[in-house]
Parts: structure tokens; sequence; C-alpha cells
């Protein structure tokens, strides 16, 4: 893969309230071998893990909702959003990472968790990169309610027939990006 060739001229804090708003001033070596100097802006709130839990005998998933401010700014109107458990990886590894979120958000303690890629869910101005993972659940590695541990933090746990999971990103019920990804990757490979 080829590398671009970048020099950083300039680094901006423009927020540092919840997480780093940078402006970044560099120039890039353009095909034609010129440089041009462009400026971006890119929100650094850390890397992070997301899992799709699910049943194999059953073919059920364990999916949450919550409420999702920038989805209710951007005409969501309940501001509420069905999808995969997921967490920022506050420096753990994305395995531990993941197990923890799951317990917090699922209550369910999953000790196998299988990689299955990892991705720049918007690399056009968020600097985060999502590891995906997949676990198979059973009803006896449920050792809480869920609902997640952080202040705010309000989720509610579901439980779906895979197919009508998969249905309902045709419908428009299931609208976030990592969800769709993992209930297709699922779905791909026979695990739902």
């Amino acid at each position: 893969m080829k590398k671009a060739n970048v020099r950083i001229i300039k680094t901006d804090i423009l927020s540092d309230n919840w997480y780093t708003l940078r402006k970044v001033t560099y120039e890039i070596e353009k095909k034609d071998g010129a440089w041009q100097t462009q400026s971006r802006e890119a929100y650094d709130r850390g890397n992070g893990a997301t899992i799709l839990l699910y049943h194999v005998k059953e073919r059920k998933v364990i999916l949450t909702r919550q409420f999702r401010l920038p989805t209710f700014v951007n005409g969501n109107a309940s501001g509420m959003l069905i999808e995969a458990c997921a967490g920022l990886l506050d420096k753990d590894n994305p395995e531990d990472a993941i197990r923890r979120e799951t317990e917090e958000e699922t209550g369910y303690k999953v000790t196998h968790v299988r990689k299955i890629f990892e991705a720049y869910m918007s690399p056009g101005s968020v600097t985060e990169i999502l590891y995906f993972f997949v676990a198979e659940y059973e009803r006896s590695m449920k050792v809480n309610e869920g609902g997640g541990v952080d202040e705010g933090e309000d989720i509610e746990v579901l439980e779906l027939d895979a197919d009508k999971a998969i249905q309902m990103i045709d419908t428009g019920e299931i609208r976030d990006g990592k969800t769709i990804m993992l209930l297709q990757y699922a779905r791909l490979n026979k695990l739902i």
C-alpha cells in the first residue's frame, strides 16, 4: 500500500471538553509531485470495540437500545438507536475492553470472544478505530441485568430473533453502521 507523504505544520486544540478536537494544518504531496497545504479537524475520542452476541440454537442476538444525541440532532425524532454492545478501550486491550463492556451493558459474562476485523468508522473526521468481535452466549452467562454503569447510561437490553434483526435493517429500525456490519457478517458466516 502506498504511503502518503505528509508533513504536519501545526496542530491546534479546538476543544478538550469531553474528548479532543484538533485542527491540523499539514502539507501533502499530490500525485503530480506538487505539495498542497490543507487544514482539517480531527476528533479524538480513543479507540473502541463492539460485539455481536449470538445464540446458535435459538438463532437470537443480543442488542441494546439507548438515546444517542447526535442522531437526534440529525433527524432521528426519538433519538433512540438499536445497536450492538460497544465501548471505548479505556487503556485496555480490545478483548478485555469488550468483555468488560459486554457485562456492563448486556449483563452477560462472556469468556470466549473472537475478533473478526477492525475498521475506521468515520475516517474523514474521527480518529477512532473500532475492533469488531462476535461471541456465542447462553442463558447461564447472564450475571446481571446490564444497562450500563457509566453516568447517564440508560441502556435497554434486547434479545431479538436473528431474522427479525436482519429485517430491521431493511425497515430502518436498525441504522447503526457497526450493528449492520456485525449482523451481515454473522449472516454471511452462518452464525445466525
